[in-house]
């Protein structure tokens, strides 16, 4: 994937979360704002789960791809929320060579970043 700016990376990562769980038969649904917590909710056998989208071209000096989990905006650039916070499911990653991970939120503990080191390769679709 080409490097774009970091809102057509997140768009990115969005088709390609969308891409995947329709394929997998799942039902998509895409909020109408972006003041909830989740990116998508996910249905499949009468099951609706919220997902959260991120995309990441980041690597550590070890070479796995690091995810930020904080959400920051404003002037300021301040953090207003992090992956752990929110009401959400599954956090979904995308990495820069599309490799996807579906990461149940209860097993997040760090709050800042995540590195998609061995502990995380069960998660790998």
């Amino acid at each position: 994937m080409i490097d774009y700016t970091n809102k057509q990376k997140g768009n990115c990562g969005l088709g390609i979360a969308i891409a995947y769980f329709t394929t997998n038969g799942y039902i998509v649904s895409i909020p109408l704002n972006d003041t909830q917590d989740y990116d998508l909710l996910i249905d499949k056998d009468n099951k609706i789960e919220s997902v959260q989208v991120k995309y990441t071209s980041c690597k550590t000096k070890y070479g796995n791809y690091q995810v930020a989990l904080k959400s920051c905006g404003g002037t300021k650039g301040n953090t207003y929320k992090t992956v752990i916070d929110t009401n959400v499911d599954y956090l979904f990653v995308v990495t820069k060579e599309t490799d996807m991970y579906m990461i149940p939120k209860e097993i997040i503990s760090n709050r800042s970043t995540l590195n998609l080191c061995d502990k995380y390769k069960i998660y790998k679709k």
